[in-house]
């Protein structure tokens, strides 16, 4: 990698493109956005189907861009639930039903429904029983979507449904309904990411028509257009995400670079592919799938050209020992990510990835091949090769799966270590350029010590987070450089753990139950110890030190509507006995969790929780 691409203006320009997105945008309806007509019992509206639609039990559902509501002019996008209506990629429907903010809670660590949607800049929901196709898409689209259809009606009529799901998500992206066990063994092993269209399908689909290209005689730059033709079909067919309008983009930078007589490089397809998707979709800065997809890419880049398997080593070492060269620099890009919004990282992936990347790119010419075939009636001579090696691919994936230490829980990670991490990985990633040596050697070290140094100063506060799901409370209470507590049992354990999760632990030092009735929930796996009132300790009585924190329990304590606090004293040996835990942290003032972790009481305030929100107080 030459050191002058990181000086060139469109770089620089992508790096100010991010940092005034992260900083100044936020994805909010506007004027004329359909979420204006909310709340409507009824609203017609009518709209341009957007996506493919995703098949559920009681609905089918997609993304509808919108160019009317009750016969007014309106714009942004809706997410409709139809039922008994199958919504046709680019159809323009009209559709009637009730207009409603998407479902949200907003519970530290645990996924945000209206969140998500707000990313992909969706605000409205529909749900109808009543649509209705007022102008069919045009040709053009309905030949690319009547291709994709048939491919997976191919796919689901001559294999069993849970290979024919491997086949479509192979070669389209469309992994259909895998089983829940088989979907969690393709994330243990670190196989998720091959049941997804990507860059990949795109290179391999412009490779094979250069070759067949070839084949005919034609010249090079013939052979260039029909490449990017028939590569923006598969793109088109394949639904269009971000992997693949990354990569495609890049093809076109590379061939339009071929044609201007410059070699501008893969990194500048890259880049400019990046700038082209955020002025037109800002909001996919914020997508997961975006970040992925442009951090394993740079990272895969980057190894390439600087990290190369020595020549002399035999042929099929040097082929497996690139794609574990490749896999690993993904994966180590990729790593924080893992941890900040699946909470876990896959060991086995690092060598399952040397097996299952080939076998995945044989499925992909294999599958395609193989529905060629059935539409000359000869799909039997690639019939039983194909099923072998889908089964292949489905009991290896099951079989890395179960090896020790598949997937490891791992807790997220503060902005300030990513930098750190990512600082570090830059300068492992450019280690053997020679003339970066200055820089690995003085420049990188002190921007990881400095990131290192604010991870620590930013941690030098003491937190507490209010988590309610439908009036169900519980307080995560953050010690400064300390222990961490759970407060309450209102909550699933699950949902508690990714919130633990989310600020940094693993596990909680105690968990300090606050009611006298037994808990629905069992706590055992958050934390060593489980405190319980009115049995392991009394109201006044010390709880324990922990570190420099010292947690006392009290009665109960509650507070009025004009909040006047009172106390729940006294012990009656029924569910209405509550407790409620203080904590004094060194020399500062000492706070109480009350009322069943519904609000913190501080000296001179009391702040309370939210419905279906998450509050964080910080002292």
């Amino acid at each position: 990698m030459h050191p002058d691409f990181y000086k060139r203006p469109l770089l620089f320009f992508l790096i100010a493109l991010i940092l005034g997105l992260l900083f100044f945008y936020k994805p909010a309806p506007t004027e004329q956005d359909v979420a204006a007509f909310i709340p409507q019992k009824e609203a017609v509206l009518t709209g341009r189907v957007e996506r493919f639609y995703t098949p559920k039990p009681k609905s089918n559902n997609v993304i509808v861009k919108v160019f009317s509501v009750d016969g007014q002019p309106a714009t942004g996008y809706v997410y409709a639930r139809l039922k008994d209506f199958e919504p046709l990629w680019k159809d323009t429907l009209e559709i009637r039903g009730k207009l409603q903010k998407p479902y949200g809670i907003d519970l530290l660590g645990n996924f945000n429904w209206q969140k998500y949607l707000s990313y992909k800049h969706v605000f409205a929901e529909i749900k109808s029983d009543q649509a209705r196709v007022l102008k069919p898409a045009v040709w053009f689209y309905r030949a690319l979507r009547a291709v994709r259809e048939d491919i997976l009606r191919v796919f689901a009529k001559n294999f069993e449904p849970e290979i024919a799901s491997i086949a479509g998500g192979i070669l389209l992206g469309e992994r259909g309904d895998l089983s829940p066990e088989l979907f969690t063994a393709f994330q243990d092993s670190g196989a998720i990411h091959l049941l997804v269209a990507s860059g990949g399908n795109v290179g391999f689909v412009t490779l094979i028509t250069l070759a067949l290209c070839g084949l005919f005689g034609l010249n090079r730059r013939k052979a260039l257009w029909a490449a990017l033709l028939v590569a923006g079909i598969y793109t088109l067919i394949a639904g269009a995400d971000a992997p693949l309008m990354r990569a495609y983009f890049m093809t076109v930078c590379a061939c339009a670079g071929y044609y201007l007589g410059r070699n501008s490089g893969v990194l500048q397809g890259l880049v400019l592919s990046c700038v082209i998707i955020l002025l037109i979709y800002p909001a996919s800065l914020f997508e997961t799938g975006f970040q992925m997809s442009f951090l394993a890419t740079f990272a895969l880049i980057v190894c390439l050209a600087n990290y190369s398997v020595p020549a002399k080593w035999p042929r099929l070492v040097r082929f497996f020992a690139q794609i574990f060269l490749v896999t690993l620099a993904v994966q180590l890009a990729l790593l924080p990510v893992f941890a900040n919004v699946f909470y876990k990282v896959s060991i086995t992936g690092l060598v399952a990835n040397m097996f299952l990347v080939p076998l995945a790119s044989l499925l992909l010419g294999l599958t395609f091949v193989y529905y060629l075939f059935t539409l000359c009636h000869v799909g039997i001579l690639l019939y039983y090769p194909t099923v072998f090696c889908l089964y292949l691919f489905k009991y290896c994936v099951e079989g890395f799966a179960a090896l020790p230490f598949s997937s490891l829980p791992v807790a997220a990670w503060s902005v300030w270590m990513i930098g750190a991490y990512y600082v570090g990985l830059f300068g492992v990633l450019h280690a053997p350029i020679k003339k970066w040596h200055r820089v690995l050697l003085i420049i990188i070290p002190i921007l990881m010590v400095g990131f290192l140094m604010a991870h620590y100063f930013a941690q030098n506060r003491t937190r507490v987070y209010l988590l309610d799901e439908w009036y169900e409370n519980v307080a995560i209470v953050k010690i400064k450089h300390g222990p961490i507590f759970v407060v309450g049992e209102g909550l699933p354990p699950e949902k508690i753990k990714n919130a633990l999760y989310k600020v940094g632990h693993l596990h909680a030092d105690a968990v300090l139950l606050t009611q006298t009735k037994p808990s629905k929930f069992k706590y055992d796996e958050l934390a060593p110890h489980i405190i319980r009132p009115f049995e392991d300790f009394w109201p006044t009585q010390t709880v324990g030190k922990f570190g420099q924190t010292d947690v006392f329990v009290q009665w109960g304590i509650h507070a009025t509507k004009e909040g006047r606090i009172w106390y729940n004293t006294g012990y009656s040996g029924s569910k209405k006995d509550d407790a409620s835990y203080c904590f004094k942290v060194g020399g500062d003032p000492a706070f109480c969790i009350g009322a069943a972790a519904r609000f913190v009481l501080l000296q001179d305030q009391v702040v309370t929780s939210e419905v279906n929100k998450t509050v964080e107080v910080k002292l």
